[in-house]
């Protein structure tokens, strides 16, 4: 008999997205935040080591784990040219509806001919089971569930969820303070950066694609 094909959501590790927090399906927390970059080779001498110190002192600072992720994908200008598309039709002035509609074509066949790439950095705070319980499970398999065997942060009550998400958020405000004593900026994606991200990076042969049903990750 045939191994029936797998849904493409078991291969996804992402339960659901949920008040700013990603809850995987084993029961971790995750948050993310967006970071600017910085031109390090432009920096002066005493400035790179200054920055490669307080790097050094941010990641000797972290009792938690985290990691960096970086998003490069080619630059998506449907938004920009529909918006150009509608005012071309409005435009009154003949000369201007002219010139609209060949800046339109200039920008098209400027991306398409040199596949402008778009890089966003992240950093991902990670709250887990075994920070919760710091025990394995009766069986002497992995560690118990963050909130109790079986019990994952999708399934509890509100004042539990929110009593560790703030824990999660703690860990973050850490983060962000170390980062900006490097001079990066950093912003703390909400629900719905979060689902379009995943959404992008699961889906990369559609990022044509803008309409997403929030159901997709975040349930009510």
């Amino acid at each position: 008999m045939a191994r029936q094909a797998q849904s493409t959501q078991s291969f996804v590790l992402v339960d659901q997205i949920k008040e700013g927090v990603v809850i995987l399906k084993g029961g971790g927390m995750r948050a993310l935040l967006k970071c600017s970059s910085l031109n390090f080779s432009l920096q002066s001498k005493d400035e790179q080591d200054a920055i490669v110190y307080e790097f050094q002192n941010f990641l000797n600072s972290l009792d938690f784990s985290v990691q960096i992720f970086i998003n490069s994908r080619f630059l998506n200008i449907d938004d920009y040219v529909a918006m150009l598309e509608e005012r071309e039709k409005i435009q009154q002035n003949d000369l201007l509806r002219v010139q609209t509609r060949e800046y339109i074509n200039f920008i098209k066949d400027f991306v398409q001919s040199t596949n402008i790439v778009s890089t966003d950095f992240y950093t991902v705070i990670s709250f887990d089971q075994s920070e919760a319980t710091g025990k394995a499970d009766s069986k002497g398999g992995g560690p118990l569930s963050l909130f109790g065997i079986g019990k994952s942060p999708a399934k509890m009550e509100r004042k539990e969820f929110l009593h560790y998400k703030n824990q999660l958020l703690q860990r973050v405000e850490f983060v962000k303070t170390g980062l900006n004593r490097m001079g990066i900026t950093t912003i703390l994606l909400p629900t719905e950066e979060l689902i379009m991200l995943f959404w992008n990076l699961y889906n990369p042969q559609n990022l044509q694609k803008r309409t997403l049903m929030k159901s997709i990750f975040e349930k009510y």
